[in-house]
């Protein structure tokens, strides 16, 4: 069984045992808010209902047990459906409801003027009754804008990317998710750093995954720590078909159509799909893709699977396949990227 399979027969077996019934006041009503990125073409914001206590935050010295706790926490939530939500950025405001996962999708078309880089604090709230909730039950989320300063922009894989999964070792890969913390899981030497001067502290930097959103708060928590870059993070359902679920090329488009004048580096690695996905994005945005950044994690590097889709466009976007951070620095710093 893949560790996708694994996660997806965890979480129906939650819902199995759970149940959906229901109807009573929820005991511990929160709107967890994904955070947005947008310019003056528009904001796009995600967010999560939830009847569940929020998670803990790692600390130093805590046990395998604690993160192991946590972990399974983030799996066995309960998601409400149905919830009227408005959302409000920089003087615009939609109103929305939360899908049958209880997640949401908005975008609003924002007051240019009143967008702040890099960061603009939105808000996102109750829009009416809900089961008997009359507290508003406001919460805020941070926005990523980039300013007139950015030069171009990141986006980025994060397993096996920045952080060692081992995701061609599934075995491997499900213990230290479910065993590691934000503070014990380790990133790939160099990343950090390359990724901050990239970034220059005014290029957006935006991580898309295929990690389910159960890790958000997780994948968050780690880039702190660790001291990337922040940007938001774009994550999928893997049960659902509604606002979570989207594709992971749709979602890097999403990036691009909201940053029509930027250009763009993609770093992924040749673990799983990044080749092929951003094939599909080099060919379909012509003069956009500054280069394409495949770290080498591949059990068999002499597959030829990663040279097959790389091969026909190499010669009109810079490719690397990298065997480590260092390559791609000396790479994009040869690019004036740096």
């Amino acid at each position: 069984m893949t560790a996708r399979r694994w996660v997806v027969a965890a979480e129906q077996m939650w819902e199995r045992a759970r149940g959906r019934s229901g109807s009573e006041a929820p005991a511990h009503f929160r709107i967890e808010a994904y955070g947005g990125h947008g310019s003056a073409e528009g904001v796009v914001v995600r967010g999560r209902v939830l009847d569940d206590p929020p998670l803990s935050e790692a600390v130093e010295g805590e046990g395998v047990g604690a993160a192991l706790r946590r972990t399974l926490r983030s799996f066995v939530s309960d998601e409400q459906a149905g919830v009227p939500l408005r959302v409000t950025v920089a003087g615009a405001s939609v109103e929305t409801a939360s899908d049958a996962e209880g997640y949401f999708r908005a975008r609003l078309q924002p007051d240019a003027d009143a967008l702040t880089s890099p960061w603009t604090i939105g808000t996102v709230e109750l829009a009416g009754a809900y089961r008997g909730l009359s507290d508003p039950h406001t919460t805020t989320y941070d926005v990523r804008v980039a300013g007139p300063d950015a030069t171009f922009g990141v986006v980025s894989d994060i397993d096996d990317t920045i952080l060692e999964t081992g995701a061609q070792r599934v075995g491997r890969m499900i213990v230290a998710t479910l065993t590691g913390s934000a503070l014990t899981r380790t990133p790939f030497p160099g990343a950090a750093e390359l990724y901050r001067d990239l970034a220059a502290e005014v290029n957006p930097v935006c991580y898309v995954s295929s990690s389910p959103w159960n890790l958000h708060t997780f994948l968050m928590a780690f880039l702190r720590h660790r001291a990337f870059p922040l940007g938001p993070v774009l994550l999928r359902d893997l049960l659902g078909s509604g606002g979570g679920r989207g594709q992971k090329h749709g979602r890097i488009q999403e990036v691009l159509d909201l940053h029509p004048h930027l250009r763009f580096v993609l770093i992924g690695d040749s673990g799983e799909k990044d080749p092929e996905i951003y094939a599909d994005i080099v060919q379909a945005n012509p003069d956009r893709i500054l280069a394409v950044y495949i770290r080498e994690v591949r059990l068999d590097p002499g597959d030829g699977r990663v040279e097959k889709v790389s091969d026909p466009w190499a010669h009109e976007v810079p490719f690397v396949l990298a065997a480590d951070s260092d390559a791609v620095r000396r790479h994009a710093g040869g690019l004036g990227l740096l």
